[in-house]
C-alpha cells in the first residue's frame, strides 16, 4: 500500500468557496479523482481510468483559509481494479489542528497499452488505518455492485423509454 501512497495539499482561498464561506464540493471531488488516479498509477505502473466514485461523505465544513491534505492510497484490488480510499484533512494554519473533513473511495481500472483491463499487484496492509480500511472492503464491493446493477436497470429503462421522454 505504501508505494500507492499520494498526497495532495491546497490552501481554500475565497474564489473557491461558495456563499457559505466553505469549498466548492466539485473542486474537492476534481482533487480526489485526481489524486487518486495518482495513487493508482503508482501502485499499478500503468494507465488507469475511474471505473466509479462511492461519493464524498463529509463530516465538517471546509472553510476558506483552511490548509486540505487528501491522503489517498490502494487500500483493495481485484483483477484489474482497485479502490483507492482518500482522507481529507483540513489543519488551522493558525493553531496547526488537524481535522478529518471527508473521506471517498474510487475504483479505477488498470490499462494495458491496447487499453484492455490488466492484472494489477495484490495490496497488503500494514498500518491500523490500513487494515481497518481494508476490513471493510468487501461490504463496499457488494454494495458498489448493487448500485451498479440499479444505475444499469435505470438506463436499460431510459433507453426503452427514450422516444417518450423527449
Amino acid at each position: 500500500m505504501r508505494q500507492s501512497f499520494s498526497i495532495r495539499e491546497n490552501i481554500v482561498l475565497p474564489g473557491d468557496t461558495n456563499s457559505h464561506d466553505t469549498l466548492f464540493g466539485g473542486l474537492l471531488m476534481k482533487s480526489i479523482d485526481e489524486t487518486a488516479a495518482i495513487s493508482a498509477r503508482r501502485h499499478c505502473r500503468a494507465p488507469v481510468v475511474t471505473a466509479s466514485n462511492d461519493g464524498v461523505h463529509f463530516h465538517r465544513p471546509i472553510r476558506n483559509d483552511d490548509i486540505v491534505c487528501l491522503h489517498a492510497y490502494v487500500c483493495s484490488v481485484g483483477r484489474s481494479s482497485m479502490e483507492i480510499f482518500i482522507k481529507i484533512t483540513t489543519e488551522d494554519a493558525v493553531d496547526g489542528s488537524r481535522r478529518v473533513a471527508a473521506t471517498s473511495f474510487l475504483t479505477f481500472v488498470a490499462l494495458d497499452r491496447d487499453g484492455r483491463p490488466t492484472e494489477v499487484p495484490l495490496v497488503e496492509p500494514e498500518s491500523k488505518e490500513e487494515k481497518l480500511v481494508f476490513e471493510g472492503r468487501k461490504i463496499r464491493r457488494e454494495a458498489r455492485l448493487k448500485k451498479r446493477e440499479e444505475t444499469d436497470q435505470l438506463i436499460h429503462e431510459l433507453v426503452a423509454h427514450q422516444s417518450n421522454l423527449s
